[in-house]
């Protein structure tokens, strides 16, 4: 059994995996940092002009798109990497993907 381990440690794929891991763990705290500032901002917008900014609203279905890649990576759910190793996400591709339940009132 120890051999089996000590053969797997030494198998470069389980280090890059690590590796990306690391990464995507930093994009995921930076992405949810993000979202926090974006979410001020439209209750600020929302408050000085009425109506949330149309720009961000989409820039944020794709980051909570995005965010979701990145969780099913680091789960081990998805061995595809995401952006900046695939392309960014694009929410009218994934509209099936994360559904705004006041649009099905």
């Amino acid at each position: 059994m120890n051999e089996e381990i000590k053969q797997r440690l030494q198998t470069k794929e389980i280090w890059q995996r690590g590796l990306f891991m690391l990464f995507f763990m930093f994009v995921y705290g930076f992405s949810n940092s993000l979202i926090i500032c974006i979410l001020f901002f439209q209750y600020a917008t929302l408050i000085v002009t009425g109506k949330t900014n149309e720009f961000l609203l989409g820039f944020s279905q794709n980051l909570s798109i995005y965010i979701h890649q990145i969780i099913n990576f680091l789960t081990f759910n998805s061995e595809q990497h995401p952006f900046p190793f695939s392309s960014w996400p694009n929410g009218r591709d994934a509209a099936g993907m994360i559904q705004d339940v006041s649009k099905n009132d």
